[in-house]
């Protein structure tokens, strides 16, 4: 669906007003059904705050936590890090 909708959102002016309802049906569908994990209010402003600083989105952050934890409490493997590539931030 997403592939459908950013598709869509290319070729807007080419596409027929009832192709583009269909499209945004299944996307407002698809969003309805999303079942998200619910947060405490202060959690999802802290979380909102920290991903806006970091210029990411929340679901991103999310990601980002999740994998560092599980990393770090050795649940996943640690991901090698490549000393010789270029970075946009200092050690």
């Amino acid at each position: 669906m997403t592939r459908l909708s950013e598709s869509a959102a290319d070729r807007i002016a080419d596409m027929s007003r009832a192709d583009l309802r269909v499209v945004l049906r299944r996307a407002a569908l698809m969003l309805r059904n999303v079942s998200g994990v619910p947060l405490e209010p202060v959690t999802a402003d802290t979380l909102d705050s920290i991903a806006a600083e970091m210029g990411i989105g929340r679901s991103e952050l999310i990601q980002i936590v999740l994998r560092e934890w599980l990393e770090t409490n050795a649940y996943l493997p640690v991901r090698a890090i490549d000393e010789e590539s270029e970075t946009d931030g200092s050690a």
